[in-house]
């Protein structure tokens, strides 16, 4: 993050509040770090192609809006580490995807548009992979307000 420069650091601090719902969320954002709104999307264009922003984008409640997520686990032989991520991850399914250092070293979470698609997505990675699908469905929700300091 030392490519960063002041400005970089608020909008990424500022990024992880509320924007507004407006036709326009990002001008009140510019204008509060004093640049312009073409200049704001531009910096967040070039966070996001260097990687600073590996996803920028809006988290919505998938269980309330009828669908359902599962955080799943695998163990994978390390051999066949890379190209069983390559498999898991090609699935749109696919909400984000890491290692662990544990038994289950594989980690993941499926988002669905209904909880029967959480099998039928487990099943298809199953039979792609020959590696079975631990699945840990929430038993309750946790607000931890996660954010990262820039």
């Amino acid at each position: 993050m030392s490519q960063l420069d002041d400005i970089d650091r608020a909008l990424v601090n500022a990024l992880q509040d509320d924007l507004p719902l407006t036709n326009r969320p990002f001008l009140p954002l510019a204008e509060s770090l004093g640049i312009t709104e073409d200049e704001l999307l531009t910096r967040v264009k070039a966070m996001r192609e260097s990687g600073v922003l590996t996803r920028f984008g809006p988290f919505f409640d998938a269980v309330r809006m009828g669908g359902a997520f599962c955080l799943c686990a695998m163990e994978v032989p390390q051999d066949r580490f890379d190209e069983v991520n390559d498999l898991v991850n090609a699935h749109l399914e696919v909400a984000h995807n890491y290692e662990r250092s544990h038994k289950l070293n594989m980690w993941f979470v499926l988002g669905c548009d209904t909880k029967a698609g959480i099998q039928e997505a487990a099943d298809k990675i199953e039979g792609e992979t020959g590696l079975q699908v631990y699945q840990f469905p929430k038993l309750q929700e946790f607000f931890i307000g996660f954010r990262v300091a820039a």
